[in-house]
């Protein structure tokens, strides 16, 4: 790498004019980008750099993150490298992960009100009644288009992937969570399915013996 020496501003003040050790001159414009290196400041100097690079700026990718979306889908929508977009959404990242784990201290809404039980305690005892293997699953939060919290919860059974969502609201309490699909609710009522889902078992002998009339 070449070594260059500031000689002073151009004459347009715009630029700023150096000169390596040959006595050659170069310009350099002074934009937003060299005014956040010479203050050292690389956040300010990274936000700079994704705007010139992608028309998805900051705020926007952060945005995309916290509705749900992953680093790889945003870079590629932005058409740029994923460490660059991991340096706005790791704060957002860092934020779900928080949110998915308070909503597992939440209360599940039944029809006469929140449970006494957390929703983590009742999703773990239903898996336990299917006998799953809870520690597998894995939870996420994001906000959704009403900009409530969508709480989802993934594991696998067998060869099928599984999801099922509830809508998280903060509180006191913990707060509240209310099933949003079929895999939420039968997660909160794991007995009341399996009773459902009983096979019915074929009887080997006759119900009855008949008489015989003599």
């Amino acid at each position: 790498m070449r070594a260059l020496r500031i000689v002073g501003l151009h004459e347009d003040g715009k630029s700023v004019v150096l000169v390596d050790s040959a006595g050659e001159k170069y310009s350099v414009p002074v934009d937003e980008r060299l005014r956040a290196a010479a203050r050292g400041d690389l956040s300010r100097l990274g936000q700079v750099q994704i705007s010139l690079e992608s028309q998805m700026r900051p705020r926007e990718i952060q945005a995309r993150i916290r509705a749900g979306e992953t680093v790889e889908q945003v870079a590629a929508a932005a058409g740029m490298p994923e460490h660059r977009v991991e340096r706005f959404a790791y704060p957002v990242l860092l934020e779900r992960s928080r949110m998915a784990e308070l909503a597992q201290q939440a209360h599940p809404m039944r029809e006469d009100g929140p449970d006494v039980q957390t929703l983590g305690d009742v999703v773990a005892h239903a898996f336990a009644v299917r006998g799953q293997d809870y520690s597998s699953a894995e939870w996420d939060a994001w906000r959704g288009e009403d900009g409530k919290w969508v709480v989802c919860l993934r594991w696998k059974a067998g060869r099928s992937d599984n999801r099922a969502h509830w809508s998280y609201s903060p509180g006191a309490h913990g707060g509240t969570a209310v099933a949003l699909d079929e895999p939420a609710e039968d997660l909160l009522d794991p007995e009341g399915r399996s009773r459902e889902l009983r096979p019915v078992v074929e009887e080997t002998g006759p119900l009855y013996k008949s008489r015989t009339h003599g």
